[in-house]
């Protein structure tokens, strides 16, 4: 690790893009590169706990995602329930915070039952906070952010004059974390894909010619690398 201690980014987004792709390189189905994603992602959240970064958020589900084939997604589903569940049984020996970003409404009653088991069993770690967005979709995030504000305001809980960044902020659910600092989207692809885009407003970006699960540990210490040598503005020149 070649980088500074004092300039680690607290929180840091990743568009796990490419599992697809790397499968069919190997001439495999989609599952077979989701299911490589999913322990590459594993290794990836361990690492950043045991490195000390505060917040990691990763894309794993999106609203739009629904529009693939049945059998891709009911496969995705199984592997992110399966992986809730693992991660519920070592809660208390890796010290990781699970939460879910999204509309989690719509799954299954075993996919919730998951998710609320493994939130409740991770809620008072310590460690890294691992944000799992699934079925997310970040316009739906600020609209569902607007409604909850206008009832707000009809309840007479706040004046219209008061609505700031920070009231928005805490309607989201992101809420009481701090902006990413850094995104990481692999693949090559340029693009944000509808992921976190109030929160990503002056996070640096960081795009890189890698399928995710060829990612490694390596990698990421060198987008931390990269990150510290730029000079974050936030507009102000």
């Amino acid at each position: 690790m070649n980088y500074s201690k004092e300039n680690m980014p607290k929180h840091i987004a990743i568009i796990m893009d490419g599992n697809r792709r790397w499968a069919k390189a190997q001439g495999k189905p989609a599952s077979f590169g989701h299911k490589a994603g999913a322990k590459t992602l594993e290794n990836i959240v361990r690492y950043a706990n045991k490195i000390g970064l505060e917040h990691i958020t990763v894309y794993a589900f999106s609203t739009e995602n629904w529009k693939r084939a049945e059998d891709e997604v009911n496969a995705l589903m199984m592997l992110l329930q399966n992986y809730l569940d693992e991660y519920s049984k070592r809660a208390d020996s890796e010290n990781i915070k699970v939460k879910i970003l999204g509309d989690i409404t719509v799954l299954s009653q075993g996919m919730q039952k998951s998710i609320i088991n493994c939130m409740e069993r991770t809620k008072n770690n310590t460690g890294v906070t691992f944000n799992i967005a699934l079925n997310y979709g970040g316009r739906y995030e600020i609209i569902k952010a607007v409604k909850n504000i206008a009832n707000q305001v009809k309840d007479g809980e706040i004046e219209i004059e008061n609505i700031n960044e920070e009231i928005i902020s805490n309607n989201l659910y992101t809420q009481g974390q701090p902006d990413p600092d850094l995104l990481i989207r692999t693949s090559g692809e340029l693009r944000l894909s509808n992921f976190l885009p109030w929160q990503l407003v002056y996070s640096e970006f960081l795009f890189i010619d890698k399928n995710w699960p060829d990612f490694t540990e390596e990698d990421l210490d060198n987008a931390i690398i990269e990150y510290q040598k730029r000079t974050r503005k936030f507009g102000a020149n």
